[in-house]
């Protein structure tokens, strides 16, 4: 059975550097956002120019030391599962700059990336900056981590996780942001990286547009990353298995302006139950 095009799976082993699963522009088939799952061992490091691109490094797990060109930062990162629901350390690096991170324990690194003007320095985003949030009510309630937002400084580059506990839905009711059509809807494309626990199981995420010229729905398992280049995407976590996911985004315009699904936007205006 061939597998969405959608659906970015990790090899099987790391390469040299430490990469598991990397998302190009050229690979997605569109222009701003890049992705990269990045596996260090205690004492390895991972050595990068940023060129023309920003870069948040999302520790997702693990302790490391990260220094760029003009500022280091050590032993940063606390939680060694996603799944403890507490904020991550992570780094801004902007465009003509470099990074180097270098494993005190071992890590799982989120390598963020989308184009960059040079206008922010690099920065530590500690765990106590990061917005925390509930969204929805009842069985689309989930928990969010604001890591990089359109709040705080940077040139395209949005950056969110979301826990979903199990048997809920989010990224809900579904909502899209594939025109540039601002104020009502920006422009963004998308990646999702999926954490699934425990580990066997997997989430399901619907992907489509209006006129169903895509639609898709997958069947996504830990560790594994989907493309949204447009449409409407929103995901469910089956009984038993609580979901993780992280967000990159980025466009024309750094704004985060989406639009619910006509069908389904009624969902939000159901009054809370006492």
């Amino acid at each position: 059975m061939n597998r969405s095009k959608l659906i970015v799976t990790p090899a099987s082993t790391p390469n040299e550097e430490g990469s598991l699963l990397k998302v190009t522009p050229e690979s997605a088939g569109w222009k701003y956002v890049g992705f990269e799952v990045v596996q260090l061992a205690e004492g390895q490091s991972l050595s990068r120019e940023t060129a023309g691109l920003e870069v948040c490094l999302v520790l997702l797990t693990g302790k490391a030391d990260v220094a760029t060109k003009q500022a280091e930062w050590k032993n940063i990162g606390q939680r060694m599962s996603v799944f403890e629901k507490i904020p991550p350390y992570s780094v801004y690096v902007p465009n003509n700059d470099r990074y180097e991170v270098t494993a005190l324990t071992a890590v799982e690194l989120a390598v963020c990336s989308a184009p960059g003007a040079g206008n922010h320095k690099a920065r530590l985003i500690a765990p106590d900056q990061v917005g925390v949030e509930t969204r929805g009510y009842g069985n689309i309630e989930r928990q969010i981590h604001n890591i990089l937002p359109e709040q705080e400084p940077a040139d395209s580059l949005l950056v969110v996780e979301v826990f979903t506990p199990n048997g809920h839905w989010s990224s809900y009711p579904p909502h899209k942001h594939d025109r540039d059509a601002l104020p009502d809807e920006s422009f963004l494309e998308e990646t999702y990286y999926y954490r699934v626990d425990p580990g066997h199981g997997f989430a399901v995420q619907r992907v489509y547009t209006d006129d169903r010229s895509l639609d898709e729905t997958l069947i996504v398992k830990n560790g594994e990353t989907v493309l949204v280049p447009r449409g409407y995407h929103p995901v469910s976590a089956p009984p038993g298995y609580d979901v993780y996911y992280l967000n990159v985004m980025a466009g024309p315009t750094r704004t985060w302006k989406f639009h619910n699904d006509p069908e389904h936007a009624w969902i939000m205006t159901k009054p809370r139950e006492a």
